[in-house]
């Protein structure tokens, strides 16, 4: 039998070229894909920079982030008293990341009422004691109100918005709790002397003495001077009790007070 070879060649050579033009058509859909079709799909080196949103309101976000090429969907809720209701507490993406164009920006709103918890046993124990039990539990300690009795600061009762409250009563987070606290029969001691003192020092020999503050501001109190004490009453060393008020006038240094021409020149006044 004879072998027809310049047909097989041309067979040969065929299925070559035929391979090799498959070859060359799925390279260059390959290359149409990933070099044209998918960065037009994907927007690919095209990115916004996510904006800022804490802070926001719910009802500011639909427009806010639309505009922007962005959308949101809240992914949880806590509370603060710090922001108002419905307003954007933290984000993700945080602000300054660089995203797609429609992606998510996850949210975590502030609640419209705040979490309650039981109202801590603060009966008979110490005012010290109360005001770390409330400072842990998220409350604030308001009023302090004196009763006769022979111990100096022990609790007596608590009360919730004028009325006396019960340990174990549900209350909102951020309550103000007044104390009823003994005075220690007849147990007084000296006004600290706060002029001179900023009013956040001020407020570190008159909280430690468990009194309370009156801020009247005097003047204009903007610029790089410090704002300090200017005056108060009680005077310093005048006898006062546990829970009394402190009244203090601050401005900066050399403001005359409303009702004065000037600042009496009293060489016991550290101003002077």
């Amino acid at each position: 039998m004879k072998l027809n070879l310049k047909k097989y060649t041309s067979t040969l050579g065929g299925v070559l070229v035929s391979l090799l033009a498959s070859v060359v058509i799925v390279m260059l859909l390959a290359l149409f894909y990933f070099y044209m079709y998918l960065p037009a799909s994907t927007n690919h080196g095209e990115t916004i920079t996510v904006p800022s949103i804490e802070g926001l309101n719910v009802t500011e976000l639909e427009d806010f982030l639309v505009k922007r090429n962005l959308r949101y969907e809240v992914n949880d809720s806590s509370y603060t008293e710090e922001y108002p209701p419905l307003t954007v507490l933290r984000q993700f993406p945080a602000a300054g990341s660089k995203v797609k164009k429609d992606r998510v920006i996850y949210i975590s709103l502030n609640r419209v009422t705040p979490p309650t918890l039981p109202m801590p046993n603060l009966v008979d124990g110490s005012l010290i004691n109360a005001e770390a039990i409330l400072r842990g539990n998220e409350l604030k300690r308001g009023r302090i109100q004196l009763v006769r009795g022979p111990f100096l600061n022990l609790v007596k009762e608590m009360r919730y918005e004028g009325e006396k409250i019960e340990p174990g009563t549900r209350i909102p987070k951020g309550s103000v709790i007044d104390l009823v606290v003994e005075d220690g029969g007849n147990n007084s001691f000296p006004a600290p002397d706060v002029r001179g003192y900023t009013l956040e020092d001020a407020k570190i020999p008159i909280f430690g003495s468990h009194l309370n503050i009156s801020i009247e501001v005097v003047g204009d109190t903007l610029g790089t001077e410090p704002v300090v004490v200017l005056k108060q009453n009680p005077m310093p060393g005048q006898n006062i009790k546990v829970g009394d008020v402190v009244e203090v006038w601050v401005g900066k240094k050399g403001t005359p007070l409303p009702d004065e021409e000037e600042i009496d020149e009293d060489e016991d006044n550290p101003l002077n």
